[in-house]
C-alpha cells in the first residue's frame, strides 16, 4: 500500500492516466458490447481510448 501511495505522489500525471484509462475502457466495453466488433477493431478502439485517458490527464495537469 506505501508502494501505491508513493507511485500516486511521485507521478500523479501518470497515475491519472491509469485510472482514466482503465475507467475509459470499462466504460467502452460496457456501452458497445453488442456492437460486434472483431479483435482488431476492439484493439484499436481500445488503444484510442488509452491516447485520450493520457491527453486528459495531460491537460489536467495543466493547472
Amino acid at each position: 500500500m506505501d508502494f501505491l501511495r508513493r507511485f500516486w505522489t511521485g507521478h500523479t500525471v501518470l497515475s491519472n492516466w491509469a485510472v482514466l484509462a482503465i475507467g475509459f475502457v470499462v466504460i467502452l466495453l460496457f456501452s458497445a458490447r453488442g456492437v460486434g466488433f472483431d479483435g482488431s477493431q476492439w484493439a484499436a478502439l481500445i488503444g484510442v481510448t488509452v491516447g485520450l485517458a493520457g491527453l486528459c490527464s495531460w491537460i489536467i495537469s495543466w493547472e
